[in-house]
């Protein structure tokens, strides 16, 4: 569909996030495995068939970034917790909400015990993903703060860390471990998604983290440095993009304000290629905070909802690209959803036929803006 690309460009302009809506027969399939119901070689089978699905149905669509849609995670960022050792779950600090005023708690990981990467944890995926495609693959991951913010007075039992530095050392220590694994096997291309910081702009969430003793520029400082760590010895011809979301749980989110708290330091230190910015409502705020990107950045804006079966309009996505363009050039924007479509098993409340035509939308959209997707 439409133009090749030029080689080697990354990110395309056409985008997105990761994850995709799981047939039924696959969170079937999921539940049962979780329940003992299911042989593991049986779901195994189960699940790889609905990643060709997956893959297929990206390719129709034109994308040429391709994932495994996510199909078997827990969700975003249970999975990364899940396959490592020390950890134990308890409430999270923040709810999510929805437009009606209702809050859902939720469970979030603890360090109880000094934490162990025994395996590859995305690699089985990337090496997936590559085998049924010849286009772009890309591999997401959770940043490191997400083990952090989302229980920042007590992401630790302090018998495992007696020094939170420990902790953060112990988690570069388990992503660059990832990423070299994943640069030995052939990946070139890694997302990392990142909520705590896109919260960290919202006033209310800022004094939330005031009125129980912490400083939100000290976090956003900490979160931006361990990055700093881990990709300072990134292998060799790897690009790395960053996602900024404000919490996706099934349409809900965590957060709103835009990104003018964070922008300075966030595109100028953050050590990345590229930024997924989350910008579909009122809640990200305005294009403005983009006049601090430097120019060696990328910007893929998140302006088609994936929390909504609500069609945008083409032309309406186009002139939001052409507001985005008055901050950062045209050449240097992308166009994606704002988020994945199911951060959880679950996923949004949305049919495949609304994501495919959301998917197609940003393809002809990007086709016509740069020619190429």
């Amino acid at each position: 569909m439409g133009v090749a690309p030029p080689p080697n460009e990354l990110p395309h302009r056409a985008e997105h996030i990761g994850s995709m809506l799981r047939p039924r027969a696959l969170k079937q399939a999921f539940a049962a495995r979780l329940k003992g119901e299911i042989a593991p070689a049986a779901y195994a089978r189960i699940l790889a068939e609905n990643v060709r699905h997956a893959v297929r149905l990206q390719e129709a669509t034109g994308l040429q970034t391709i994932t495994d849609g996510e199909f078997g995670r827990s969700s975003w960022f249970g999975f990364f917790f899940e396959a490592m050792e020390g950890f134990r779950l308890d409430t999270a600090a923040f709810a999510f909400k929805d437009g009606e005023g209702h809050e859902f708690k939720w469970p979030t990981c603890v360090a109880c015990g000094r934490i162990r990467r025994h395996r590859g944890i995305t690699t089985r995926e990337f090496t997936a993903v590559r085998a049924l495609t010849g286009r772009t693959p890309k591999v997401t991951m959770p940043t490191p703060s997400a083990f952090h913010f989302f229980r920042f007075d007590h992401p630790v039992d302090t018998s495992a860390y007696p020094d939170l530095e420990a902790y953060w050392e112990d988690l570069v220590v388990v992503y660059r471990a990832e990423l070299a694994e994943l640069a030995e096997i052939g990946c070139d291309y890694v997302q990392f998604d990142e909520v705590p910081l896109a919260m960290l702009c919202d006033p209310g969430v800022r004094a939330q983290v005031k009125a129980r003793g912490h400083d939100p520029e000290a976090l956003v400082d900490t979160y931006i440095d361990v990055m700093r760590r881990i990709l300072s010895g990134r292998p060799e011809g790897m690009r790395i993009g960053m996602h900024l979301c404000r919490g996706n749980f099934r349409g809900r989110w965590m957060a709103a304000g835009g990104y003018g708290p964070v922008a300075d330091k966030l595109f100028n230190q953050m050590p990345v290629d590229a930024f997924f910015l989350e910008y579909d409502s009122e809640r990200a705020g305005d294009f403005a905070p983009l006049a601090h990107v430097p120019a060696d950045k990328r910007i893929v804006l998140g302006l088609v909802s994936s929390k909504s079966p609500v069609m945008e309009a083409k032309d309406l996505l186009r002139r939001r690209l052409d507001q985005a363009a008055r901050f950062v050039p045209m050449e240097r924007l992308a166009l994606s959803p704002q988020c994945g479509f199911a951060s959880v098993a679950g996923g949004n409340d949305m049919e495949e036929a609304v994501e495919i035509e959301k998917l197609r939308l940003v393809v002809e959209t990007a086709e016509a803006v740069w020619g190429h997707a």
